[in-house]
């Protein structure tokens, strides 16, 4: 089974690599709504996954399902527009797929970013959040003895993080930092699930990121994340939470996100 995993990725790899002559160090993953950097990006080689051997398809609105290689300034980069989650099959290898083909391209930093629910009172819906830890309530686990790969207890590179405090200060940016909660979805959670998220110890919460990060970080990628914070979770605030809310705070505060993600990935090259 693994073999046949390892060969999967080969041949999704091989493909990728006759699609562009850029070797990137640096990858994004973008979250619901946030593939507004791909924008920026110069002389774009953008790949359907469609069109990608093996490769998982996203079903979810916002996520355009698309591999760009291209350059950031001097900095190659690949960014992963749209991203599959948990609750669209109930099968982690989907989810994991882009993180194996990342390292396998040679990735050693990868910056996850996702759409999130406020648990913190003091976040606005448009703030933006450096994930600073995370608690994986979905109860799955991408490290483990059938995997090959052993999980590593801080997944989140101290280093990183200070480089893009640096950057948001520079740029005057408006950055919160948290602990995000990752659960399995696709139901929105209950006041009393977003209570007990609280007193765990959680910012914001979501439905992605956790499983991704631990692989990445067991592999040997330095991995950084942002969180937009796209609502307040049931409880923190009255009103009734849809998808089409969390895509449109996404579009509002996509340039500020873009001008701390420039600035980070130029801080890092």
């Amino acid at each position: 089974m693994k073999e046949q995993k390892d060969q999967r990725i080969k041949e999704t790899v091989h493909f990728l690599r006759s699609k562009t002559k850029l070797r990137p160090n640096i990858a994004v993953i973008f979250g619901s709504g946030l593939g507004v950097l791909a924008g920026a990006l110069s002389s774009k080689n953008v790949i359907e996954s469609s069109a990608v051997p093996h490769y998982p398809l996203s079903t979810v609105e916002g996520h355009h399902g698309k591999l760009i290689f291209g350059s950031l300034g001097n900095v190659p980069l690949l960014a992963f527009q749209g991203r599959i989650h948990l609750y669209e099959t109930g099968n982690l290898d989907p989810v994991l797929y882009p993180i194996r083909v990342a390292h396998e391209l040679g990735i050693g930093i990868l910056i996850v970013t996702n759409a999130a629910g406020a648990v913190n009172r003091a976040f606005s819906p448009g703030d933006l959040m450096l994930i600073t830890d995370q608690v994986n309530l979905t109860f799955e686990n991408p490290c483990d003895h059938q995997s090959g790969v052993h999980s590593t207890q801080e997944v989140y590179d101290r280093r990183l993080q200070e480089q893009i405090r640096a950057v948001a200060r520079n740029k005057s940016i408006l950055l919160h930092e948290g602990v995000y909660c990752g659960l399995k979805g696709p139901s929105y959670e209950t006041s009393a699930e977003i209570e007990m998220v609280q007193r765990i110890g959680c910012d914001a919460v979501g439905m992605s990121t956790v499983n991704e990060v631990s692989l990445a970080a067991a592999l040997g990628i330095r991995v950084a994340g942002i969180s937009c914070i796209t609502n307040l979770a049931t409880g923190i605030n009255n009103g009734k939470l849809s998808h089409v809310e969390v895509t449109e705070v996404a579009n509002n505060v996509k340039h500020t996100f873009v001008e701390l993600l420039a600035g980070v990935i130029e801080k890092i090259k």
